[in-house]
């Protein structure tokens, strides 16, 4: 059974931010004779790592809310420039823009499941194609 890892983008206001900060990485990995592979490192490593590669993503939390998955194609130890041992997600490149989801702040990354998981935002889509309703309620809430 698939499950997902849902994580706060600290620093970034937008999903195009976040893309071209993964670019630019690739980018530097490259130069560096190093494999281009986007990696997000954490502290601990997920119990649950099977279930995670079974089609599970990294939901990406932007300014309160899940914007946006990218799907982990895998889990690895990592070890960081201070010889510590961490976990590294990969990420495929992709990124699918979902429907709004409110998230309050929280530390590292929490499981999802997918029955809570945001849909996907059909192809072409953005966030200005939200539902007028919901887009009045988050404008009067200040948060569009």
């Amino acid at each position: 059974m698939v499950v997902h890892l849902l994580k706060l983008c600290v620093g970034v206001d937008e999903i195009d931010q976040l893309a071209r900060w993964q670019r630019d990485r690739l980018k530097r990995m490259k130069a560096a004779g190093e494999k281009p592979r986007l990696r997000h490192v954490t502290r601990h490593a997920p119990k649950r790592c099977e279930e995670i590669l079974d089609g599970g993503s990294l939901y990406w939390v932007i300014k309160g809310f899940v914007r946006v998955r990218q799907r982990i194609v895998a889990i690895e130890a990592v070890e960081n420039d201070k010889g510590e041992q961490k976990c590294g997600l990969y990420l495929d490149r992709k990124m699918v823009r979902t429907e709004l989801q409110p998230r309050r702040p929280h530390q590292g990354w929490r499981y999802l499941e997918p029955s809570l998981a945001p849909s996907d935002l059909p192809a072409g889509a953005t966030v200005d194609d939200i539902p007028p309703r919901l887009a009045a309620e988050l404008k009067d809430l200040g948060l569009l």
